[in-house]
């Protein structure tokens, strides 16, 4: 008798296998309805191995990092969540970092400081993984991942583990060839600089401070919705339409900063959905400009 594909994978991954997991525990805007199954693997092998299983299955799979870039569905996911924040390791040779998919971009820009490594300080304060950093080509005050990054590695439906270099992925604004592919990103490998450590640290000091300044962090969020419309501002457009503070349920467009939407009081996935729908309406009727997510729905409404 052939085994079911999920009891293969739960032998495989053991206690890194789960049922019936709420989603809220695993994204930045805490909401969403429970996975009927979510790994987290720990090697870049049983990452490889586990995608290879699911690839070969009848089973929907997802993949997240941080759950900083998505919105969960009330309703939950039907299928197998795979989360590669398990991938945590960094190591250095010279000026050069491999960091892992799961590590935590501030983490990162922490090791590299430490370090007395520059080019890194930018990504401290980017919410999410250093995985989805080297796919969305994560950037902030004028500098993007694709600066930096040299290599990298990645796993593809088949479960092969292959190696690409930067200069091929195609980086642009929120986007690479991680972004149109299966492709599954494990590592990324970082060429840095010599830098002074209090230059460094001075320098992450001033941009987490711009950051708290401008950014609602004492609140649930997923960062910036929107993708910054050519010749405009995504948050200037919706300030400008008279969207600060809007509330649809839970969900509110930040008064500090009208890009970001926040889960302002126990917010559901659908009133955010909803409020961004309301936000691109408005824009559009006002300036003839249709903003476009720069968040991802995972799963199926």
């Amino acid at each position: 008798m052939i085994k079911d594909e999920l009891k293969i994978l739960e032998e495989l991954l053991g206690e890194d296998y789960h049922e019936n997991i709420p989603m809220k525990r695993h994204t930045t805007f805490k909401t969403g309805g429970n996975a009927d199954i979510f790994i987290c693997p720990q090697t870049t092998e049983a990452l490889a191995e586990s995608i290879k299983i699911l690839s070969g299955s009848d089973y929907a799979f997802y993949i997240i990092g941080n759950g900083s870039n998505i919105i969960v569905p009330d309703s939950g996911i039907r299928g197998v969540v795979v989360s590669t924040k398990g991938l945590r390791e960094i190591t250095q040779n010279g000026n050069t970092l491999t960091v892992g998919a799961g590590v935590i971009n501030a983490e990162a820009a922490r090791f590299a400081e430490n370090a007395s490594l520059g080019g890194m300080e930018f990504l401290s304060g980017i919410p999410g993984t250093i995985g989805g950093a080297a796919v969305m080509n994560a950037g902030a005050y004028g500098h993007e991942t694709k600066d930096i990054i040299t290599k990298v590695t990645y796993v593809t439906k088949k479960g092969e583990i292959k190696e690409i270099a930067a200069s091929e992925v195609g980086y642009g604004y929120r986007t690479s060839l991680f972004t149109k592919s299966d492709h599954v990103v494990v590592s990324a490998e970082f060429g840095l600089y010599e830098k002074d450590k209090e230059e460094i640290s001075a320098y992450t000091k001033d941009l987490n401070q711009r950051r708290r300044d401008k950014q609602p962090l004492n609140y649930p969020s997923a960062g910036s919705v929107f993708k910054r419309p050519e010749g405009y501002f995504a948050g200037k457009l919706i300030e400008d339409s008279g969207l600060k503070g809007y509330r649809i349920g839970g969900a509110m467009v930040s008064e500090k900063h009208a890009g970001f939407i926040i889960n302002y009081d126990n917010a559901t996935s659908d009133d955010i959905l909803n409020l961004i729908k309301h936000v691109q309406d408005v824009v559009y009727e006002k300036f003839g400009v249709m903003l476009e997510r720069e968040i991802k729905i995972l799963g199926s409404m």
